[in-house]
């Protein structure tokens, strides 16, 4: 079998992952993918020349990199960031023109059938980062807009700076968010009121807005800091069972969108076969010899 090294920001280790064929391929043109420390993969939007606009290329680079990532058995945790300035100004509206305003087909039955089948393609942008097993943690700093919403909504952790703000941008040009934050926004922040308010009115939310309502869990001073405090973080989870946090994030995911009962059961039957992991009994072992988690050595996933 073919691996191939992704491409790489200056001082981090090269990550090598199988393609999803199989065979070779290029590096990614708008990701930059990096393992800053044991089991932690780094994945960076990375074109700060245009405000970390998505373009055609990202939609499919993300679904093939958070394809890889879910069964890389090297990778216990992931931390999504972007380069340069600011986090991302959302979807670049010029590289995308053709494929929203200019759908193929003969008819409108088949134009409508064909753009159905575009608007699903990205939606899959963004949840592939939910289908992914390991734990996300996206970390904003500066403007976050319309896509980007999207995106951090996908993730499990939501970390950003105090100049950070987010926009859910959609209405300003003609069209309701059809790639995830109307559907995982009301789910994050629990008030469909302030989401309704966010999203017909495309206002921006600045950081201690977006912390008092749950859209992120903690504000660092700068991108620095947040950068340090979502290594550590991301370095406390890779430190624990993968078979508990890989575990936990399915199980969190499917009863946020099930009842308690379902998600019991759902539960039940995970839990039948992955309590005989042996890493129950490590931690277990470890606890009673008052050893801390980084200080067991769990098998790879």
């Amino acid at each position: 079998s073919l691996s191939r090294t992704l491409s790489v920001s200056s001082g981090a280790v090269p990550v090598r992952t199988m393609s999803s064929a199989g065979d070779s391929t290029s590096s990614f043109t708008t990701l930059s993918v990096t393992r800053p420390a044991d089991s932690i993969t780094h994945v960076e939007l990375n074109r700060p020349e245009k405000r970390n606009a998505m373009s055609r290329a990202f939609w499919s680079e993300m679904v093939d990199c958070f394809n890889e990532i879910a069964v890389d058995a090297e990778c216990r945790v992931v931390i999504f960031s972007g380069a340069g300035k600011l986090f991302t100004s959302g979807i670049d509206l010029m590289d995308m023109a053709s494929d929203i305003l200019q759908p193929e087909g003969d008819d409108q039955a088949r134009v409508s059938w064909n753009l159905r089948r575009v608007i699903t393609k990205y939606q899959e942008t963004f949840s592939v980062i939910e289908k992914c097993p390991k734990p996300v943690i996206v970390a904003v700093h500066g403007p976050c807009i319309g896509g980007g919403v999207d995106l951090i909504t996908a993730c499990d952790i939501r970390l950003c700076t105090q100049d950070a703000w987010f926009q859910v941008k959609e209405v300003d040009i003609g069209l309701a968010a059809d790639v995830g934050t109307l559907q995982r926004l009301p789910n994050v922040i629990g008030s469909r009121s302030l989401v309704s308010e966010l999203a017909l009115t495309a206002r921006k939310m600045y950081s201690d807005e977006a912390k008092s309502c749950g859209l992120v869990s903690r504000v660092f001073p700068d991108k620095e800091a947040m950068m340090a405090g979502a290594l550590e973080m991301a370095g406390e989870i890779a430190a624990r069972s993968p078979v508990a946090v890989q575990g936990t994030k399915i199980n969190l995911v499917y009863s946020r969108d099930h009842g308690v009962t379902e998600g019991l059961n759902y539960m039940a039957t995970w839990n039948m076969s992955m309590l005989q992991t042996h890493d129950l009994m490590k931690s277990a072992q470890a606890a009673i010899e008052k050893k801390g988690p980084k200080e067991v050595i769990f098998s790879k996933l």
